[in-house]
């Protein structure tokens, strides 16, 4: 990589009081290089900063450069966000995988919207799935060299022929070496399995899974996890594609086949159950959303051990009430004064789920809350999780209804930092066109706190 393609890191915040704050930096300065040099990334950044000597070459919003030198503890922050944590630009996918989310969206929109991502590095930073066709041998030594673990993987199946039918990409084939090599330095991944009926599903998905188990093994295991997902479909996709949607009785077949070898993979050898089935010893895991288009109840808390694989589905939404019940044990007896009704909206696949938590907002005197469980018209989906709805969704569903005092809109249908859901459209746009208040919650306290009338952020229309 050269150094010509690094650009300057570009500082968005400055945490108060921290280093960074004392010696004067601002949003729009940039880091040049760290004791000489130039970080490809955050990974890098990290690296370089975490002695407790280093030499900064700064390039200040105006445009002139500095040189600093800086004394602090080892491994201090020096406490600035960047707009990126990628300074020599985005790895891209070469796959041309036909259940990428990506390529089953409307032309038209943001161009970041069309970004395919595969890179090790936002990986390693934050838990994004990559396919480890697209790395050098240069990316695979630093993964080795910089101790990259976990990463997180897009299996799908593990014989070559499937995979590379899934990924349409001749590397595909190699992911049991890929993983082998992971296994031989005590590396690890976590993986996931996007089930395609008629492709990878059925036979293939048993030996997916029973591969991947033989790497679980040991105290560091190889395969720490895989969570088993299915695909999802928008009416975007390639008329040409070979997909076929996952029906309730689609999924109530690989529950069963999952669960099955589970169950197989949990005892010891000659049959007998392991000596310590209550350890956290489980690899495979089933995504909620199996649960949710089957139309049976959710797992308990205790079966997702420690939640692995929470950021796939995988018992997000069981955390979520589990949360919910905790918090709303601690409320003191109280009223909300004056009284608010206020429209909660959800996607249509929680809404069993989900039935308690409105029953128990509405136990508090002077509170009634109204769950709006919407399916996405724009996507084309009859169930639909909460963050595929869209603002047009919104829209279309509540126009002319009583919205009382406006909509609880759980932020994870919004652009991570950015008030603008899937379709572009943006929350002000939307309180304007309902006339109504919407307050964005992210997690339990935050729905709580918006929904008995606390201090939190809201959009006026």
């Amino acid at each position: 990589m050269s150094d010509l393609s690094i650009r300057p890191a570009l500082i968005t915040k400055v945490i108060p009081d921290s280093i960074c704050a004392e010696i004067g930096f601002e949003p729009g300065d940039s880091i040049v290089a760290v004791n000489g040099q130039k970080p490809r990334d955050l990974i890098d950044y990290q690296f370089l900063c975490a002695d407790e000597f280093i030499e900064l070459e700064v390039l200040d919003a105006k445009g002139k450069s500095h040189k600093l030198e800086i004394e602090k503890d080892y491994d201090e922050d020096l406490g600035v966000e960047f707009e990126t944590a990628l300074f020599d630009g985005l790895i891209q996918c070469n796959n041309r995988c036909p259940f990428c989310f990506i390529d089953q969206q409307p032309p038209g929109k943001r161009e970041t919207l069309y970004l395919k991502d595969d890179d090790y590095r936002l990986s390693f930073l934050y838990g994004s799935y990559l396919t480890l066709t697209n790395l050098t041998q240069k990316e695979w030594d630093r993964i080795e060299q910089m101790r990259l673990s976990p990463l997180y993987v897009s299996v799908h199946a593990t014989e070559p022929e499937v995979r590379i039918r899934l990924l349409k990409n001749l590397r595909a084939g190699k992911i049991l070496e890929q993983i082998k090599w992971f296994q031989e330095r005590r590396l690890q991944i976590h993986a996931q399995v996007v089930v395609c009926p008629g492709i990878n599903d059925g036979e293939h998905l048993e030996r997916t899974l029973l591969d991947l188990a033989k790497f679980h093994t040991g105290n560091n295991p190889a395969v720490a996890s895989v969570a088993v997902v299915p695909v999802g479909l928008t009416r975007f996709r390639p008329a040409e594609d070979e997909l076929i949607a996952v029906t309730a009785e689609k999924a109530r077949e690989v529950i069963e086949q999952v669960q099955k070898i589970q169950v197989l993979l949990s005892k010891g050898k000659g049959g007998k159950k392991a000596k310590k089935p209550n350890s956290k010893s489980r690899c495979i895991w089933l995504a909620d959303e199996w649960f949710l288009i089957a139309g049976l109840d959710l797992p308990s808390a205790a079966d997702y051990e420690d939640y692995p694989q929470i950021g796939n589905g995988v018992g997000s939404i069981r955390q979520f009430i589990q949360q919910f019940e905790t918090a709303f044990e601690k409320l003191q007896p109280m009223q909300v004064e004056p009284a608010r009704k206020l429209v909660w909206v959800v996607g249509n696949a929680v809404e069993k789920a989900f039935e308690p938590i409105v029953q128990q907002l509405n136990q508090i005197p002077g509170l009634s809350v109204n769950m709006a469980a919407l399916c996405s018209r724009y996507w084309g989906q009859t169930i639909t999780v909460t963050g595929l709805l869209t603002g047009q969704d919104l829209l279309e569903a509540l126009q002319g209804r009583d919205l009382g005092d406006g909509i609880l809109l759980p932020s994870v249908m919004l652009k991570q930092g950015e008030p603008r859901f899937l379709d572009d459209m943006t929350l002000e746009q939307l309180a304007s066109s309902l006339k109504t208040r919407i307050l964005p919650v992210s997690g339990v306290e935050e729905l709580i706190s918006a929904a008995i009338g606390l201090a939190t952020a809201e959009v006026e229309f």
